[in-house]
């Protein structure tokens, strides 16, 4: 039998629309469910940019589903990849209706208490695993845009505490994603206002299917990686929403149920093998610019 937290994603609203029914941006015919959008927050009556703040996978799969789902902008942040490599990858995705942002999601802290960071704006690699003060002071640096993703969630997210420590530094506090069960994202609205940041929200999309799932829209337009670094630290008006009924149900299942292979112990194992990891702080790449806050 389905929980009850299950059957509230299928009863969102009805069923979306199949890629191959919408090729591009027709927006009218994407059935959508505001999430958390506050008043200040309303984007006019005109088209925004549809920006999915947080993806994991890039390919030509997942260009195609985002064009279908009406995205202008995605932010590609896949786990344990160095700046540069990201940077080559999104460029090779970019393109006149679509463009691709590089991002890193850093992990600070020893893995049992990671918290996730998302910069954007980035000029130089910033590793992982290295204290949360290190990090932030390092976007501080760069100053780069600052995103908090999940804010405590299971045990991968920043706290409110955290984030009230470093709020001259954030710009913008995740209240949605396609993991979030709906007492996630209350507490999460709860923590953004508690902090007076305003919210995002994205497909996190870890596999393909979920990709434009939920994104944020902005009230202008962004062109290129420092136009979505200029919305964030400004505050830019925005909207955030989700697709409705049974396949974003099943879209949101899917990727809440990666999260047994994204904390396994493999991928534990692999992670703290000393130096092998590309964003291992201690890697040569960085040539000991973290070895004084790194955990490991």
């Amino acid at each position: 039998m389905l929980s009850p937290e299950i059957v509230k994603l299928f009863r969102r609203g009805p069923a979306s629309i199949e890629p191959s029914n919408c090729p591009r941006a027709d927006r009218s015919r994407i059935r959508t469910h505001n999430v958390t959008c506050r008043e200040s927050e309303r984007v006019s009556e005109r088209e925004g940019t549809r920006v999915d703040m947080h993806v994991k996978v890039l390919d030509d799969g997942v260009v195609e589903r985002a064009k279908a789902r009406g995205i202008d902008v995605l932010v590609y942040a896949p786990h344990f990849e160095r700046l540069p490599t990201i940077r080559r990858r999104a460029e090779r995705y970019s393109d006149d209706e679509l463009l691709v942002v590089p991002a890193r999601e850093v992990f600070a802290e020893a893995w049992r208490e990671r918290k996730h960071v998302l910069a954007i704006g980035l000029d130089d690699p910033v590793p992982d695993f290295v204290t949360l003060d290190g990090a932030m002071d390092e976007f501080r640096r760069q100053d780069a845009a600052v995103a908090v993703p999940h804010p405590e969630f299971l045990s991968v997210g920043m706290s409110r505490h955290d984030i009230a420590r470093h709020v001259d530094a954030v710009d913008a506090v995740e209240a949605y994603n396609l993991k979030h069960w709906p007492h996630h994202t209350r507490r999460a609205k709860r923590i953004a206002e508690s902090v007076e940041k305003p919210t995002f929200a994205s497909s996190y999309a870890h596999i393909r299917r979920t990709v434009g799932e939920a994104w944020t829209e902005f009230d202008r337009s962004i062109d290129d990686e420092q136009a979505l670094v200029d919305a964030l630290r400004e505050d830019a008006p925005r909207e955030v929403h989700c697709r409705s009924g049974v396949e974003y149900g099943l879209a949101s299942v899917a990727e809440f149920a990666h999260l047994g292979w994204e904390n396994s112990w493999k991928k534990i194992d692999r992670i703290l093998l000393p130096g092998q990891e590309a964003t291992h702080p201690r890697n040569d790449a960085y040539d000991g610019r973290f070895d004084d806050v790194a955990v490991y």
